[in-house]
């Protein structure tokens, strides 16, 4: 393994087992700062790779930031890369539950820590509302009519009608199926004219 294999590989363990390890509030909040981390200052991804991680990684069983760790680590660096980034993810959380179940009950019983989760929560709902903004201005600058009226629509029977988060992604899924089977069609009819 070359020199240049070896610092990148660090670089990307590093970077997955800082983000999880001074992360609260599960995969939304990650993915946000995934983004700040992997297109903003190493710049490894651009705007829109990233986004395509951000929805592969939300529609497919597991949790959020190890999915994204599994394409971001694959993209870097093929299978090493993969899990290496698991790895880097998977590390922190392992030892701090390991750590809070040895001492769950006094955990449970500390009115400090009670009231510093508490505080988390208020912190940890301002980053999935950045998330949430910056993944619906994103959407709106595509200037898709049918991408804004999916977004909304989703939004809509989320927050207001509790339909399940399963059925909107499965939903989407048939969208975009059909958008891409549509436009491949057009390219073909197009390709014989």
């Amino acid at each position: 393994m070359h020199n240049k294999d070896k610092g990148i590989l660090w670089k990307l363990f590093k970077a997955t087992f800082m983000l999880s390890a001074f992360t609260f509030g599960g995969g939304f909040v990650i993915v946000s700062l995934m983004k700040k981390k992997f297109v903003e200052e190493l710049q490894w991804f651009d705007e829109e790779e990233m986004l395509d991680i951000t929805a592969i990684a939300q529609s497919s069983p597991g949790p959020i930031p190890i999915n994204a760790s599994v394409i971001i680590g694959y993209r870097m660096h093929g299978v090493l890369g993969a899990l290496v980034a698991v790895f880097g993810t998977a590390l922190p959380p392992m030892v701090i539950i390991s750590v809070i179940s040895v001492f769950y009950r006094q955990f449970r019983e500390n009115e400090i820590i009670a009231t510093a989760l508490q505080v988390m929560r208020a912190g940890v709902a301002a980053v999935i509302f950045d998330v949430v903004l910056r993944l619906a201005k994103n959407v709106i600058a595509t200037r898709r009519i049918l991408y804004i009226s999916v977004m909304t629509i989703a939004f809509v029977l989320t927050v207001f009608m509790n339909v399940s988060a399963m059925v909107i992604v499965l939903s989407c899924l048939a969208i975009g199926v059909a958008e891409m089977l549509i436009g491949l069609r057009a390219q073909k009819v197009e390709g014989e004219v």
